[in-house]
């Protein structure tokens, strides 16, 4: 079982795409462990960050911070990510000839091992490595296993650990075969360092005319794997050794049914200048138990001898760090959907700076100059921290001039980037407005010499205009149908010049349809344009991007909906996909299918992971961070309904768990039989068990505000919580197993947060002979040839629903409660 600890230097977490990952298991001291904890104590607690800590070697100072002499040098530092894995190696059972998958070796002790490997062309098991000297004489170094081998329904996997470089080569390759007993006939996976080619080949005769060609990827190519299942044969790769893409398949041919097949590793190069290739893990099941970054490396001395003890956590460190969130509308504008085409926020003025401020601050991240409260002729006023769009909370500007051209509005000269961006993308354009006055102007932009100007405005009916010139001429007044926008109520205006499309409160309105490109806009006015037509009102909330696609009704409509309603009413996985976009988190695994409407979090003021936490306990939902990957896992409450017995992980006898000593809880730990639960806007509702407290007296854990969108809906869930804690059953609330020591090893693995198993064979004095447990969280330490695993675990009945007539699931005051 060996360890594989692994180290991002230099990347970013938030970028797992591009973290080139370093194996370090040779350094972590397996006799202290590696200690891991992970979820929650119980069902009612929400699961904490997940933690590790484990203890390096640091005799030659490569962990050492700012320590010039470390390979690892200048990237040992803080928050370099940090991912751990166990690597299980099959054993061989029964009788030759074996399934390929278990042909498994971790090249650990230094010795080829005979019954595996015959060896050739100076081939040597060094470093814990299976390694491949390439040299320019264009000798074939290669381990060849025995044929004692079957691929149908099996796989050859590898660590494609060390790659060669070109290194002047006229030719050279590394190759992983699946050999035929036809000389010639075989599975291949061939790496060519001359031109970073990964190729995968069905070879006849030694060739293949249609191969799958790849550009290699050190980062996604990183373990290599051949496998036949009913009648495929597969071509894959992985960035981890756990997660896998297909990169070809084939039909399975006839040699694979027939053959007992041979694996090689082998290598060549002609010129240049030698190098190695190296193999690592052939055969293993990796099985990750940690994803996260580096709290601190401090250093530790004993006389000379130096060690590193390593504390890490997994992503919610960093989203535990996060600041605290504007409003919905202004996260949605900052955080813009761009991953399916090219674009960014190139100025986004709020304006809700704090009365008595004298210019406007650019908030997008693009470093746009502040915008300047510029006065023309005489009187008028431009105030800050005027009431703020309906849902966020947030104040605006307000706009008070003497006359239409006399007053203040606000001017900036936002700089080449944005100038140069004008001439790259058509931008969009929006901004709120509140205002009685019509015939004014909203907003415009201009190239200094005046060649390119666009105006928003409101004509002296209140309807929206778009004006615009692309030659210096007189403006071109372009006439909207948006109806009377002056009408004292908040309005959303975007102008999408991809598309010409006019949206108004989320929306669209018409078409644009001559306004020519505009290029090298760079000045913009704000309130008012050149000077006159000062607006009369209140602004907030102007933003332009530059796009290169088709977004504006999409935007619009989002826009609109997190300035007005918060977007009430989207459900609950769509809420935390949301926020997890304001967190920079872009992957979320959603496990579940009920998902109710959600109300408002418009307001700015609280954390992301603070409103994650609402969403998560008004829906009885769990959330986590992901153990392989850099992202959010979010279940809701019927994930756990009724379980399956054929769903169970795994299962385990009473006699082998790990531990002397095995506790049955009932107590009133987790007892409630009263809620007094209510919604923003909504009212105030009891639910309680009667019965409950006339046996118990009263247990209430204080009043619940949660986010639900209509009164029965609040009602439904303090039902859910009284009816599934009134009484609760005896159970086990700690498990502890020898994972290392069971046959059913990886499926122990496989347990996570909301999965579930059974102890079956429980003493006699147990209330039943099994007992089914929902994991909640675990702590595990991980040894050379040892894997502790202490789950805490909650029984599974409390999330059991009525089914009518069903001898398990329709048992009076005991299984008979309604889902929610």
């Amino acid at each position: 079982m060996p360890l594989l600890a692994e180290m991002g230097w230099g990347g970013l977490v938030q970028y797992p795409d591009t973290i080139t990952w370093t194996d370090i298991s040779q350094y972590v001291n397996q006799v202290q462990g590696v200690t891991i904890t992970r979820g929650a104590s119980d069902e009612l607690s929400d699961a904490q960050p997940g933690t590790a800590t484990l203890t390096l070697d640091n005799v030659d100072g490569r962990f050492t911070p700012g320590n010039a002499a470390s390979p690892y040098y200048p990237f040992v530092r803080r928050n370099a990510p940090v991912r751990i894995s166990v690597a299980i190696m099959p054993t061989r059972s029964g009788p030759a000839p074996y399934p390929l998958a278990q042909l498994a070796d971790d090249f650990d002790n230094g010795v080829v091992d005979p019954a595996l490997w015959t060896v050739s062309g100076g081939a040597v098991e060094a470093g814990g490595r299976l390694r491949l000297p390439m040299t320019p004489d264009g000798a074939v170094p290669g381990f060849s296993s025995l044929r004692q081998w079957t691929l149908t329904g099996s796989k050859l996997t590898a660590k494609f650990a060390t790659v060669p470089a070109a290194g002047g080569s006229s030719s050279a390759s590394v190759s992983m075969y699946v050999l035929s007993q036809t000389s010639g006939t075989r599975f291949r996976w061939r790496y060519t360092p001359i031109n970073n080619e990964l190729r995968a080949m069905s070879e006849v005769g030694s060739s293949d005319a249609s191969p799958t060609v790849l550009t290699y990827n050190p980062i996604a190519h990183a373990w290599l794997r051949i496998r036949e299942a009913s009648g495929t044969v597969y071509f894959e790769t992985s960035g981890d050794g756990f997660g896998w893409t297909v990169q070809r398949s084939l039909p399975t041919p006839a040699w694979v049914t027939t053959d007992q097949v041979q694996a090689q590793f082998a290598a060549t190069r002609s010129g240049g200048t030698a190098d190695v290739a190296e193999f690592d893990l052939v055969g293993a099941e990796i099985r990750p138990r940690f994803w996260g970054m580096v709290n601190e490396f401090p250093i530790d001395w004993q006389g000379l001898v130096s060690t590193v003890q390593v504390s890490c956590t997994d992503l919610f460190k960093r989203l535990n760090r996060l600041p605290t969130l504007r409003s919905m509308l202004a996260e949605e504008i900052i955080t813009q959907d761009f991953s399916t085409i090219d674009g960014v926020v190139s100025a986004y003025y709020p304006l809700t700076e704090a009365a008595g401020a004298t210019a406007a601050g650019d908030v997008s991240g693009s470093a746009c100059p502040s915008l300047a409260v510029t006065q023309v002729g005489a009187g008028g006023t431009l105030a800050f921290g005027s009431d703020g769009v309906t849902e966020t909370d947030e104040s605006s500007a307000l706009v008070t001039p003497s006359t239409a051209t006399a007053g203040q509005y606000l001017t900036g000269d936002l700089g080449p980037t944005f100038q140069d961006r004008s001439n790259t993308y058509p931008q969009i354009v929006e901004a709120w407005i509140k205002t009685t006055t019509p015939g004014r102007a909203i907003l415009g932009l201009y190239e200094p010499s005046l060649d390119h100007q666009f105006v928003l405005a409101l004509n002296g009916s209140g309807v929206l205009t778009v004006e615009y010139t692309a030659d210096g001429s007189a403006l071109t007044v372009h006439t909207s149908n948006s109806g009377n926008l002056a009408d004292g109520n908040w309005h959303h205006i975007v102008h999408d010049m991809n598309t010409r499309k006019i949206y108004v409160d989320g929306a669209f309105v018409n078409v644009t349809a001559l306004i020519p490109d505009m290029y090298a806009l760079r000045t913009l006015h704000v309130g008012g344009y050149r000077g006159a037509r000062l607006f009369s009102g209140q602004i907030a909330h102007v933003a332009v991007m530059h796009v290169d696609g088709d977004i504006g009704a999409a935007l619009a409509s989002t826009h609109y909906a997190a300035g007005t309603t918060g977007c009430a009413g989207e459900t609950a996985d769509v809420r935390i996909e949301r926020l997890a976009r304001y967190a920079g988190v872009s992957s979320v695994t959603v496990w579940g299918s009920l998902h109710d409407p959600i109300a408002s979090q418009g307001p700015a003021g609280s954390t992301v992971v603070a409103r994650m936490r609402d969403v998560e306990s008004t829906e009885s939902a769990r959330l986590f961070a992901e153990r392989d990957w850099y992202g959010l896992a979010y279940q809701s409450r019927d994930l756990r309904y009724n379980p399956d017995p054929a769903s169970e992980v795994f299962t385990i006898d009473y006699a082998d768990l790990e531990t002397g000593r095995v506790e049955l809880a009932d107590d009133d730990q987790k007892l409630i039989n009263s809620v007094e639960a209510s919604r923003p806007g909504g009212a105030t509702q009891k639910v309680t068990a009667p019965s409950s407290i006339v046996a118990f007296g009263v247990y209430d854990p204080g009043s619940m505000s949660i986010l639900k969108t209509s009164d029965n809906s609040v009602l439904d869930a303090a039902y859910w919580l009284v009816s599934r804690y009134a009484n609760p059953e005896p159970e086990l609330r700690e498990v502890p197993i020898e994972a290392y020591t069971m046959p059913n090893y990886l499926d122990i693995l496989d347990a996570d947060i909301s999965t579930y198993f059974s102890v079956n064979n429980m003493p006699s004095q147990a209330p039943a002979d099994s007992m089914r447990v929902t994991v909640e969280g675990y702590t595990e330490t991980i040894k050379e040839r040892s894997h502790l695993i202490q789950f805490h675990t909650s029984t599974t009945i409390t999330d059991s629903v009525w089914v009518l007539d069903d001898p398990t699931y329709s048992v009076l005051d005991s299984t008979t409660r309604l889902a929610y």
